[in-house]
């Protein structure tokens, strides 16, 4: 049975580093393992007396060079101890964090420096030379005027990502104390980038509430995260769902994450799970159908885990069944977005129905309406809206994406979805996903789902593309499984008449192009803009 809803009051003044981090030493668990990773001499075990120490000497260290609450703290780390550190010691100060991969090209980097106005880049030293070229090429007015400055670049050094400070490191000799700032609960807290599948990232302001606000309603109240929970992550920290179900979720119950910097693949999954033994694995679609796929996923053991989580992208059902028969661990899809923080459409623990992203979390409000705002009938495809109390202020510098997605008490979203008439919902695409062809409307699932179910098929995206006579005509990028022919566009023979066999010929596809790897966003999600644009290259 789901545990009743704790509806979230937080006090004013509310700090969110206090509500995670300073409130598990209060409670005497300073001694207990707060992050769990992996060095030269073997396992190394961070305890929350040591986080908190290290957050307050990042704090130090950023108060001392003059940030001031609500300027922005770009955090570009890997996944290792000093990213958690990083995080809370910028919210203690005030100031937002703004989280991003710290492997993007130079490029990337200089221009979300630029958007966001950075006044201090955190990073470490193996990427030293390129962020001090994307700071340079910046520089940043003081609201009192003044020359313009580039941003401050806090260069950590690499070791093996432990905590314990060296010589090299600026944060060598900061004091371990320090008073959080009385930030208000709807101050702005991190800034997350939305995770679209084409056009231009937008920074999604959030607050410190928000954070506390799912993590009691879907990490407690539905996921029940416990203080013997340890959890291990398959996206990132810099992306909000694994913010928040990895670190977090955890922390904010007396649990533990895993935290490595390494490439996941699924040796990799498959490895840290021998290795650490999580009892939480959050897990994207993508690494799901990587480690069914995997040649050795039937001698791996599983058994520690409770549950494991999807989201960030459709989960299709085959996938779904297979890592069921394959693992026997329950595996919750879900939907969250940026600009509501993080899930709010759920499966439940021992009621999970493959195919189906599960029903509202309790404490959100969703709704699926047509282009009118009118809700649609059951069964019939709506696009999704939602209130809560994790809703975002807007975006940063985008007036009117934020007039249009955020009216009112509601985030307006561009999903797409059904619901039944017992509230469970469907994903069926993106609006700005959805195929025209011959004067009707399809979305790409329904055909990537049947594509998928093919033998050679590994992975596969469907986009429309202006075919000879203008006109939108649906193409597959197919990624074969391993070992099989890579010819310049597939063996479109089979493919074809397997989409026929089951499928509307207005829905099947004009042409199968093979791809070594799908492209994906700054999120990990297929990049659906950039297949549009390959295809617009080859000219045809």
């Amino acid at each position: 049975m789901t545990p009743p809803v704790s509806q979230f009051r937080p006090p004013n003044p509310f700090n969110m580093a206090e509500y995670f981090l300073d409130g598990r030493v209060d409670e005497g668990l300073g001694e207990e393992v707060a992050l769990r990773g992996e060095g030269a001499a073997g396992l190394e075990l961070t305890t929350y007396a040591r986080l908190q120490a290290r957050a307050n000497q990042f704090a130090n260290v950023l108060q001392d060079g003059g940030i001031e609450p609500q300027q922005r703290v770009l955090i570009a780390l890997p996944d290792v101890p000093d990213f958690a550190a990083a995080l809370f010691g910028t919210v203690k100060t005030g100031a937002v964090a703004v989280m991003v991969n710290c492997f993007l090209p130079a490029r990337r980097l200089a221009e979300i420096i630029a958007y966001t106005g950075a006044s201090v880049v955190v990073t470490d030293d193996r990427r030293r030379d390129e962020f001090v070229q994307a700071c340079a090429s910046f520089r940043r007015r003081d609201a009192g005027g003044g020359e313009p400055r580039a941003p401050s670049l806090l260069v950590l050094g690499t070791g093996d990502g432990s905590l314990p400070g060296n010589d090299r490191c600026p944060l060598a000799g900061a004091a371990t104390e320090f008073e959080s700032f009385s930030s208000r609960p709807d101050d702005p807290a991190i800034w997350l980038f939305s995770g679209g599948t084409t056009g231009t990232p937008k920074a999604v302001v959030q607050t410190h509430a928000s954070f506390a606000n799912t993590t009691e309603l879907y990490a407690r109240g539905v996921l029940g995260y416990s203080s013997a929970d340890v959890t291990l992550s398959v996206p990132k920290l810099h992306f909000g769902y694994a913010t928040g179900s990895n670190l977090l979720f955890p922390l904010s119950v007396g649990g533990s994450a895993v935290l490595f910097p390494q490439r996941c693949t699924p040796q990799e999954v498959f490895r840290q799970i021998a290795m650490h033994r999580p009892t939480i694995l959050v897990n994207v679609p993508t690494m799901v159908n990587g480690m069914v796929s995997s040649p050795d996923a039937a001698n791996q053991d599983l058994s520690c885990l409770r549950l494991a989580t999807s989201a960030g992208e459709p989960l299709p059902p085959s996938v779904h069944r297979c890592w069921n028969d394959l693992f026997g661990v329950e595996l919750l899809d879900g939907l969250g977005t940026a600009e509501m923080w993080h899930v709010f459409i759920s499966n439940r623990p021992g009621d999970v129905r493959p195919g189906s992203l599960g029903r509202a979390v309790p404490g959100f409000d969703v709704r699926l309406c047509d282009e009118e705002g009118v809700e649609v009938a059951p069964g019939a495809v709506g696009r999704m809206r939602v209130r809560g109390k994790s809703l975002a202020r807007g975006y940063w510098q985008r007036p009117e994406a934020s007039r249009e997605a955020f009216q009112g008490e509601w985030y307006l979203s561009g999903d797409m979805m059904t619901r039944d008439s017992q509230g469970w919902f469907t994903y069926q695409g993106r609006a700005d996903d959805l195929i025209k062809v011959s004067g009707k409307w399809f979305l790409p699932a329904e055909v990537e789902e049947v594509i998928l179910a093919h033998p050679l098929v590994e992975e596969v995206a469907v986009v429309a593309v202006e075919g000879k006579a203008g006109l939108a005509i649906p193409v597959a990028f197919v990624v074969p499984r391993a070992g099989e022919p890579r010819g310049p566009d597939g063996d479109r023979g089979a493919l074809e008449a397997h989409c026929r066999a089951s499928l509307e010929s207005y829905k099947v596809p004009r042409a199968f192009l093979v791809l070594d790897d799908l492209p994906r966003t700054h999120l990990g999600k297929v990049d659906r803009g950039s297949l549009k644009q390959m295809w617009a290259d080859r000219g045809e």
